[in-house]
């Protein structure tokens, strides 16, 4: 039997490699392509059948609070209810669309036509006047374009001061439909005040609609910017907070490297001196202080080392998801459909599992780490398992409303099989090929067996007050946009300036990484070789103080109320925060590792 040519084996395990991750590339790929929530082709025929989708019905203060559209007693299609599917980021998001069985056809205008006519009883009565006292407003889709109206209103905030204690509702459905040739550009809908109707047990209500298409000269490319608040978003205020954090960017690189670099020239120069009498010499080793005398002390491995090698594998794992999630939006303007930037953002966070294991057990390896495959499982869980943890104890809670917001298990089991199946194995290769190709020590400084004993130093010299501070300037530099994305997301409008946000987002790093330098810098002149931790926490505080502010804002510029909405607001915060913390944290051990690295190797270690 002949021998099989080397060249032809290779040739199959590069296959083998490229169809294991075109598998679980493709399945992504697939989980994105069922986000984009396309009605087909968009483009209708004259006298084609035009669906409206029903979504959900929510109190206007408490966004999070959304419930079935039929929660409440509308007019219910009769016979089968036919749901639009949809991809995981919709379902994530609380979206379910039902066909509404309302007859829409394109460029056919419908007169005032009844829909159905619902007997008031008193459980009615209790439903409609609970959601009408509470501001509750609906969803509707058409074309992959959100509708909103009103439920009804309570005579207190009508203008005509009809029947000042009565709560009225709106019975009659006015469609406007905008179209540019076959595709559908705006809807519009307006509740006539002909068809208020007083809510009252035994007065039947009879729900009727009308419909009028308005030939438009907008673009289809350009319907989506009706939805879009360009005054608000590009006020001068945004502007010039971008402008304000660029020019922290420059004064603290400027900082960083007027003092820190002259400081070190001065210590090298001692350093490099070959020929001093003696009494120069003597002189120099008497007052040797600082950082230098740590060079015996500062690449021991830190405590903890399995949790902080998960952290930093993480943390870079998210910022690269972000950053790629950020571009991909600004290429693709994925903001336009439903649950597209969720679905995008689960598919990056999967596709870099491969770099969280290959930094983490890269540095875990390098620190001599022994139990690496517990490493790789931290770092392979960490996150998404914290995120469960809270997720388990909101969907428990929507569950208990009767929420929309309630993750159903089938989705629970997709997100396990993602991880399981795609995330791990990723993560397992990475810490595999960091632990070979990136975990040699290569440390400038042999480390000494007995650890050196850390002097007493005054109260702002000190860890707890380092990482403390080191997050008011990253904080400082997205503080601004943090209102933005809060805004957007908490009060109903569509954040679209994602150029704004890959700029903070860069100013971002830059600052973290500046402000950990100057820290450590600090902290090893104090003779305090644990910088590891310290750089971690003094870039991961800049989530602390984004959650202080989430406090703020919940109470001065929100409406929110209910232990629902609370538990919402705050637990998503905690996520968010969560990310945001292992993120920086990070980003700012590695830059000051790159730093530490760089300093002690131009010096004479024993």
């Amino acid at each position: 039997m002949g021998r099989v040519p080397a060249c032809s084996i290779r040739r199959r395990r590069y296959s083998a490699v490229v169809i294991a991750f075109s598998i679980p590339i493709l399945f992504l790929l697939s989980l994105a392509g069922q986000t984009q929530a396309s009605e087909y082709d968009h483009r209708y025929q004259d006298d084609g059948i035009v669906k409206l989708w029903v979504n959900k019905v929510f109190p206007y203060h408490n966004p999070q609070e959304t419930y079935n559209y039929y929660s409440l007693p509308f007019c219910k299609p009769s016979g089968s209810v036919e749901h639009k599917s949809g991809g995981l980021g919709e379902v994530l998001e609380g979206n379910e669309l039902i066909d509404s069985n309302i007859e829409f056809r394109f460029k056919r205008d419908v007169p005032k036509t009844t829909i159905c006519t619902v007997n008031v009883e008193d459980d009615i009565e209790k439903q409609f006047k609970y959601a009408i006292e509470n501001h509750y407003y609906y969803e509707l889709f058409m074309d992959d374009l959100p509708i909103w109206g009103l439920v009804g209103l309570t005579s207190e905030n009508d203008k005509e001061g009809l029947n000042s204690d009565q709560d009225y509702i709106f019975t009659h459905r006015s469609f406007t439909i905008y179209y540019n040739g076959d595709q559908i550009i705006h809807v519009n809908i307006t509740s006539d005040p002909e068809g208020k109707r007083l809510v009252k047990s035994g007065s039947p209500l009879e729900f009727t609609y009308s419909v009028k298409w308005e030939p438009t000269s907008v673009k289809f490319v350009n319907r989506f910017d009706w939805y879009l608040d360009v005054g608000f978003f590009e006020h001068q205020i945004h502007w010039f907070s971008i402008f304000n954090s660029f020019m922290m960017v420059i004064f603290l690189t400027g900082l960083v490297s007027m003092i820190l670099m002259r400081t070190l020239r001065n210590d090298y120069a001692k350093y490099a001196r070959e020929e001093d009498d003696l009494e120069t010499l003597e002189r120099d080793v008497s007052e040797e202080s600082g950082w230098k005398l740590v060079h015996g002390d500062v690449f021991r491995a830190p405590r903890h080392l399995v949790l902080l090698a998960a952290l930093v594998g993480t943390g870079a794992q998210l910022a690269l998801s972000v950053l790629a999630l950020i571009l991909i939006i600004i290429i693709g303007t994925l903001y336009v459909g439903r649950g597209t930037i969720v679905t995008t953002f689960i598919i990056c966070y999967t596709v870099f599992a491969f770099v969280a294991g290959y930094v983490s057990g890269g540095f875990y390896a390098r620190n001599d780490g022994k139990h690496w495959i517990k490493s790789m499982l931290l770092t392979a869980s960490l996150f998404p398992f914290s995120c469960f943890v809270i997720g388990f104890v909101l969907n428990t809670i929507a569950v208990f409303y009767g929420s929309l917001t309630a993750i159903p298990f089938t989705t629970m089991v997709e997100m396990f099989l993602i991880w399981a199946f795609i995330c791990f194995p990723l993560a397992l290769l990475g810490t595999v090929v960091g632990r070979n190709w990136n975990g040699v020590p290569d440390n400038p400084c042999r480390v000494k067996i007995i650890p050196r004993p850390i002097p007493q130093k005054k109260w702002y010299l000190t860890p707890w007050m380092v990482s403390l501070m080191g997050g008011l300037l990253p904080f400082g530099s997205i503080f601004i946009e943090m209102y933005f994305i809060f805004t957007s997301f908490w009060n109903y409008k569509v954040y679209y300036v994602y150029g704004f946000m890959l700029l903070v987002f860069l100013i971002l790093i830059i600052v973290t990484i500046c402000v950990t330098i100057v820290g450590t810098y600090f902290l090893l002149n104090a003779e305090n070789y644990h910088w590891q931790w310290t750089s971690f926490f003094s870039a991961a505080s800049t989530a602390g103080y984004v959650f202080l502010y989430s406090i703020y804002y919940y109470f001065m510029r929100t409406n929110m109320s209910g232990f629902f909405q609370t538990s919402f607001y705050f637990s998503k915060t905690l996520m968010f925060c969560l990310g945001l913390g292992i993120m920086c944290g990070a980003i700012g051990y590695l830059g000051s590792s790159m730093f530490v690295r760089r300093i002690y190797r131009n010096i004479k270690c024993d």
